[in-house]
């Protein structure tokens, strides 16, 4: 295969189905600099395309959002030769027009995190990359021309407010987040997104819609075990028209990876420091995310 590895990010509902559909899987237990991933990465086949696949909570949804390796997980893709990441994650919706059930290809978030490593080089130099568009727009191209001629609810842009957790927002904060001109809710694209540009991959997220968030009251006359089973019954139905699309895109011909992309070079101009006073041996260990 010509083109290099993909990278594929599972979220919650995802994880294990996706796993289920790859072939000639191998499992590699990667180690990275800023520890372990959230568990085994597998690589094998997937549509006509090699991806490596990880499961973003880990096996049995163990991690919390906020005990994420996102770090770990980003440096190992790419250490395994992943140059492109689509990521998937469940959301609620903070707008009427994205109805549980949809799917969202987000193109820009607000990071409300606060716990977790956001950066790599904390320990190394100055480094900032641009991030005025935290997405590709390449892959985010690709993945809604695959999805125009499916039968899918599918909204072509989408901001993200991803918030720390693990509690779920208050209906105050949910009402300011629809303020902010946010149109998702989530715990997990943060810093995840931003790890990603820092590593100099492209990077895209299709974001699966389960409920309405709490600035929206519920149906008063529906028991908290019914509103429960319609949340579970809107991811599984999100969870198998995201899981067809990426298929059908691994599937088709677009160019997922391109090395004159911009996310490509995101390093280029982002380091500040003087190179002479940068450490020779961390750069050694962080090569990976120059190249």
């Amino acid at each position: 295969m010509a083109e290099a590895l993909v990278g594929v990010i599972g979220g919650s509902g995802l994880g294990d189905t996706l796993a289920a559909e790859l072939t000639g899987t191998e499992q590699h237990e990667e180690q990275t600099p800023f520890g372990k991933p959230s568990g085994p990465i597998l690589v094998g086949t997937l549509g006509n395309r090699k991806i490596a696949f990880i499961n973003r909570h880990g096996p049995g949804h163990l991690l919390g959002p906020s005990a994420v390796p996102y770090a770990a997980n980003i440096f190992a893709l790419k250490q395994l030769g992943a140059r492109a990441v689509i990521a998937t994650a469940a959301v609620g919706s903070l707008q009427d027009k994205i109805a549980p059930g949809d799917l969202v290809i987000v193109d820009q978030f607000i990071d409300k995190t606060f716990k977790r490593q956001g950066t790599f080089f904390d320990d190394y130099a100055a480094v900032h990359c641009e991030l005025a568009q935290p997405t590709c727009g390449r892959l985010r191209a690709a993945l809604l021309k695959t999805a125009d001629p499916m039968d899918i609810k599918i909204h072509t842009e989408g901001t993200y407010v991803c918030m720390e957790g693990p509690q779920f927002s208050t209906r105050a904060e949910s009402l300011m987040h629809r303020a902010w001109g946010g149109d998702l809710i989530g715990m997990t694209a943060m810093p995840e997104a931003k790890l990603a540009r820092e590593a100099q991959m492209c990077y895209a997220l299709v974001a699966l819609a389960s409920d309405y968030d709490c600035w929206r009251p519920h149906d008063p006359g529906k028991g908290k075990q019914t509103l429960l089973q319609e949340i579970i019954g809107n991811l599984q139905a999100a969870t198998t028209n995201c899981l067809d699309l990426i298929k059908a895109l691994l599937a088709g011909d677009e160019q997922l990876i391109g090395e004159q992309c911009e996310c490509r070079k995101s390093l280029e101009l982002a380091v500040w420091s003087d190179p002479k006073h940068i450490d020779a041996g961390r750069k050694k260990k962080l090569a990976v995310l120059f190249e």
